[in-house]
């Protein structure tokens, strides 16, 4: 199919093409309760994922001390953002009546980002496993903090494709486990982060093309060593699920803040996207929590719309940025991924609400927005997050189908999920401050 027949079959392409800031509805959204039971996990799935979590957090209290005030359990914290809401509405007229919160995954321990949920989930539980089958494990989860547990991962190896937090969430667990660990990295993916997985003992392979060419050979030297783990971005239900845990996490803490979430509160949570694992599997904990009363929406850059143009043509994996003539760079590194993934593609169709794109220059600006309201430093990547707050007034048609009325937008909570930060060094730090600065 050649680009004019692709764009007389999806007409938001040439748009997509001219990498315009576009909102894609999703036409495919059904009632959550009717669809929940053909998806290809459930919620018994995310109960497995909480409970092996908690089975571990004494090993990871003890390993990570950062962790130890919350028990081992590596969770952020939810805070208002009443001054970036004002700011956001007095200088993009984005008309946030509601509460606008900020989830601070990128102030979570250990690796500093959302991949610290999937990506150390999906260590713990390769570990777990095999400590199983060898008989390394009974009762007590501080073993894999002993002498013999390290001795005998260090048998073992774990590789991964990253643009940069997910090599940081493997590779530093990895380590403090023993693996064997390598990280491949995309050209896109940032020198401190290559430079700190080497502190960590981790191998760095760089490759001068972009993430698809690094998962993929990741994936092949995986495959040639019996005692190598993939953890495949692209296809893994484990990574999937310890995103989805969050979920639960984030239901507790609006709870304590006395915030409810149903038919006339309703919530709506803007989810920054790269191949798709970390945002989808947050809204597949987000469904399953709140049903049709929360709203999820992915957040993606105009030169790397790879989800939106995998779900928006219904070609998923079949089609990447660079066939409608976009680049795939962009400042955001974490969110330059070129080609989707179909197992999330697939898996989201029916229950994502839309996606939105964000240029460079405006995450920029977002970005020394919140500095300068509340203070708080985040990644160019999690700043997409605030793209959905800014943009859903001018989703009129969306808003009426779902008689998002001004009232209930009165009632909503809107929660940008801040995705990576804290662990950015003051120099790039001051960098991404001054980019696109005017």
């Amino acid at each position: 199919m050649n680009i004019d027949q692709l764009i007389e079959r999806t007409p938001i392409v040439e748009q997509i093409r001219a990498a315009k800031e576009v909102f894609w509805v999703n036409p495919n959204v059904c009632p959550f309760d009717e669809i929940k039971g053909n998806l290809p996990l459930a919620a018994s799935d995310i109960d497995d994922a909480e409970a092996r979590l908690a089975r571990f957090a004494p090993f990871i209290a003890r390993k990570f001390p950062e962790t130890a005030p919350l028990h081992g359990m590596i969770e952020s914290p939810l805070t208002d953002v009443e001054r970036m809401k004002d700011f956001l509405n007095e200088s993009y007229d984005a008309g946030v009546t509601g509460r606008l919160l900020l989830k601070l995954d990128s102030h979570l321990a250990v690796s500093g980002s959302v991949k610290a949920r999937g990506g150390i989930y999906e260590v713990l539980k390769h570990s777990e496993d095999l400590a199983l089958a060898n008989n390394l494990l009974h009762d007590d989860y501080t073993v894999f903090d002993s002498e013999a547990a390290r001795a005998f991962f260090e048998k073992y190896a774990i590789h991964v494709g990253s643009t940069g937090n997910l090599g940081l969430s493997i590779g530093i667990m990895g380590a403090a486990l023993g693996y064997r660990t390598t990280v491949h990295m995309s050209a896109d993916a940032k020198a401190w982060k290559k430079n700190l997985l080497r502190e960590k003992g981790v191998t760095v392979v760089e490759y001068a093309s972009d993430y698809s060419l690094a998962v993929q050979e990741g994936r092949k030297l995986a495959a040639e060593d019996p005692f190598s783990y993939f953890v495949d971005d692209e296809n893994s239900t484990a990574l999937f699920l310890g995103y989805a845990v969050a979920a639960r996490r984030l239901k507790k803490q609006l709870v304590e803040q006395e915030i409810a979430v149903d038919a006339a509160h309703p919530l709506f949570v803007y989810l920054p996207c790269g191949v798709g694992g970390a945002p989808g599997g947050l809204a597949f904990g987000l469904k399953h929590e709140f049903g049709d009363h929360v709203f999820c929406f992915f957040i993606e850059p105009t030169q790397a719309p790879c989800m939106l143009l995998g779900m928006a043509t219904g070609l998923h994996n079949e089609i990447c940025v660079q066939d409608v003539g976009l680049t795939g760079r962009t400042t955001a590194d974490g969110l330059a991924v070129g080609r989707p993934s179909k197992f999330v593609g697939k898996t989201v169709e029916k229950f994502v609400s839309g996606i939105f794109t964000v240029s460079d220059e405006n995450l920029h600006a977002y970005l020394r927005g919140l500095l300068k309201t509340e203070g708080v430093f985040i990644e160019p990547s999690a700043c997409a997050a605030f793209q959905g707050a800014v943009k859903l007034r001018e989703t009129g048609r969306f808003l009426a189908e779902n008689g998002l009325t001004a009232e209930r937008l009165r009632a909503a909570c809107h929660i940008a999920w801040a995705t990576g930060g804290s662990m950015v060094p003051k120099d790039e730090r001051e960098a991404a401050i001054k980019a696109f600065r005017a």
